[in-house]
């Protein structure tokens, strides 16, 4: 059975930071490249971020590049989404989300799995 597990989740202030983990089981989790989705209150989800199966190259949305960090860990099918200097308008339900692709892919209807979220609050 194929599991995609977030944790990490919560309350922050802005200015504040969080980790958000992702924990894999029931597939190959090192042949997939792995992403970060988000969904904020009254908004569609929206692409955050990938990193390649290997952990060699990793993308970001221009609304978070340069504060958020993503990392994967394959020998322990983990995947990993630091966030540092959160504003109000990144909360939001994050979710990971794994892509089997031979290219970068930031079409997130077009993912094999995703995780049931973890929810982010950034607020005074």
């Amino acid at each position: 059975e194929v599991q995609l597990v977030e944790s990490g989740g919560g309350l922050v202030q802005p200015g504040g930071s969080l980790r958000l983990s992702c924990a894999a089981s029931g597939f190959g989790f090192g042949i997939y490249d792995m992403s970060w989705v988000r969904q904020s209150p009254g908004k569609g989800p929206e692409w955050v971020s990938t990193i390649d199966s290997g952990g060699r190259s990793t993308y970001y949305a221009d609304y978070v590049k340069g504060r958020f960090t993503i990392s994967r860990d394959n020998p322990k099918n983990a995947l990993y989404l630091q966030m540092d200097s959160l504003k109000p308008e990144d909360t939001g339900v994050y979710y990971c989300a794994a892509d089997r692709t031979i290219k970068v892919n930031t079409n997130i209807s077009s993912y094999d799995y995703w995780g049931p979220g973890t929810q982010v609050i950034v607020s005074s």
